[in-house]
């Protein structure tokens, strides 16, 4: 197995307003592993369980104003670190992580843990590999809250849909936005990547420096960055990768999935703007529901708009 790295503890000591235990499992896919998984787990054991999920190039520090509002509300909030994002272990090599990987790895997870009567919601890449993960684990899962997130299908039926076009166009053609094509390209050539300086791009308030930092912690230099750096190079861009295929087939599950499936996305994110429209028609569980526009929230909704994301929630499981 190759090399993997494991954050040292001191770089999560006294983090601004994340006084959260950690909570760790292994989890094993394709024969790669044991990795160790972080965790948080919050409020009552038996309660109906809300499953945050994270994207690049953040973890659980995400959710820490969503967290309380759901406890309070007699919630049990589960909300994992993806393997190498985090306090969760951190493979070396950025070919270990795929797609696929990262969906066993939560699987195993949820399996692990016995969640049920799930409630998902899913940010980012939190979509993609939430919504994979449903897919192949339907019973366990009551219900959805998609927040400014996609799901990876290159569909040509989402040619004008979308702000951030991604899709196939004729036999053998595609059409990406130029600035996603920007963003995966510097990815894969800045010498240095920092999580925070995508996370402060891409929120309406200004975070302290603090905050910023606490992104930037799981990262201690640049051994640690290969999963962040990598989960941008999974981005499907046509219909032939292996995203895009595992993509389409979530989508067909999700097409037969009738219990409620809410979205609440924010005004200002325009990487995921026309997705809620595309889940609100696909999903049947989407009809007749009370969908919402956060505003003054831009990708990140968790830190401009955490508790109001967090009352959301609570009024789905509590109205459904």
């Amino acid at each position: 197995m190759t090399d993997v790295l494991r954050t040292p503890d001191d770089r999560f000591a006294d983090l601004p307003d994340f006084a959260f235990a950690p909570h760790y499992r292994d989890v094993e896919v394709d024969g790669f592993g044991p990795v160790r998984m972080h965790h948080l787990d919050e409020g009552p054991a038996d309660a109906p369980v809300v499953l945050l999920m994270h994207g690049q190039p953040t973890w659980s520090y995400l959710y820490r104003s969503v967290v309380p509002v759901l406890v309070g509300a007699g919630l049990r909030v589960v909300a994992p670190d993806l393997i190498g994002f985090g306090r969760s272990d951190k493979p070396a090599r950025p070919t270990d992580y795929t797609f696929e990987r990262h969906i066993g790895w939560v699987r195993s997870l949820v399996v692990g843990l016995d969640l049920r009567d799930v409630t998902l919601v899913a940010q980012d890449w939190g979509g993609p590999i939430g919504l994979s993960v449903l897919a192949a684990e339907t019973d366990r899962f009551a219900r959805v809250v998609a927040a400014n997130t996609i799901l990876h299908t290159a569909d040509p039926a989402l040619d004008g849909r979308l702000t951030w076009a991604v899709h196939g166009t004729g036999e053998s053609r595609v059409v990406v936005e130029e600035a996603l094509l920007d963003y995966l390209l510097y990815t894969q050539r800045a010498p240095t990547l920092r999580a925070s300086d995508f996370v402060g791009a891409a929120t309406v308030r200004p975070l302290a420096p603090a905050v910023l930092a606490a992104y930037d912690a799981p990262f201690p230099d640049d051994r640690y960055t290969a999963g962040m750096r990598q989960m941008t190079a999974l981005l499907p861009l046509t219909r032939n990768d292996v995203g895009a295929r595992i993509g389409r087939r979530t989508m067909r599950v999700l097409e037969q999935f009738e219990r409620p499936f809410v979205t609440c996305y924010s005004d200002g994110d325009p990487a995921t703007q026309g997705w809620a429209e595309v889940f609100a028609e696909r999903v049947p569980g989407a009809r007749d529901q009370r969908h919402h526009v956060l505003e003054g929230a831009g990708h990140f909704l968790q830190e401009d708009a955490g508790e109001r994301l967090g009352r959301v929630v609570a009024d789905v499981v509590a109205s459904t």
